[in-house]
């Protein structure tokens, strides 16, 4: 999942929060040895959710159908699709409107700069001012997000042009992640409840 996702199914606590958006730029294991209990979590909470993505079957179904062309950066695109129908639907899964919600997880994620590591201290400013959170909605924000990957990326992947893929087979996306995510929140909301704070990271 993207950054959407991995914020949402942190639930409330800012740092689990934090250490949730911030998982794919940390390495390693004792994590909470490095940083306050709760940012440990949000970053071993990261891994459960990439790992349980990468397994789910359904979700193997999106990525199968964007191999073909893309090969080994179709699961990257899925997580961006995902994103944007957790945008797009975002009624549904909270009550606060995605604006706001993005707006205070800019506030919170630039709080907490001082732990973020250095890839994602850089990140930041770009999402903040092209209000990445919201524009996922559309599929001319995905666009826009998987252009900007696909010129960071030495290779060509053609991550520029997958917003084609997303606009033919929308139906049939949107229905893997309505079926698929469920899934993945009831995983999250179980893995917070299972770490209180006297568990091991």
């Amino acid at each position: 999942m993207n950054f959407l996702a991995h914020l949402y199914l942190s639930g409330n606590h800012p740092e689990i929060q934090v250490g949730n958006f911030m998982g794919d730029f940390v390495r390693g294991r004792n994590l909470a040895a490095r940083y306050p209990y709760h940012i440990a979590l949000g970053v071993a909470l990261h891994r459960e959710i990439d790992e349980f993505t990468d397994s789910h079957p359904v979700v193997r179904e999106s990525k199968i159908r964007l191999r073909p062309k893309y090969r080994h950066y179709a699961p990257v695109i899925v997580d961006m699709f995902y994103d944007h129908f957790l945008a797009a639907n975002w009624k549904a899964h909270h009550a606060q409107p995605l604006q706001d919600y993005a707006q205070h997880a800019y506030t919170t994620l630039t709080e907490y700069t001082h732990l973020l590591p250095e890839g994602v201290k850089a990140l930041l400013p770009y999402m903040v001012n092209g209000n990445w959170l919201l524009n996922y909605a559309k599929p001319e924000g995905i666009h826009r997000a998987l252009s900007g990957m696909a010129r960071r990326t030495p290779y060509d992947s053609k991550m520029d042009e997958a917003v084609e893929a997303l606009t033919l087979h929308y139906t049939e996306f949107a229905n893997e992640f309505d079926l698929f995510f469920p899934d993945l929140k009831q995983m999250a909301e179980q893995f917070i409840k299972e770490h209180p704070e006297s568990s091991e990271l």
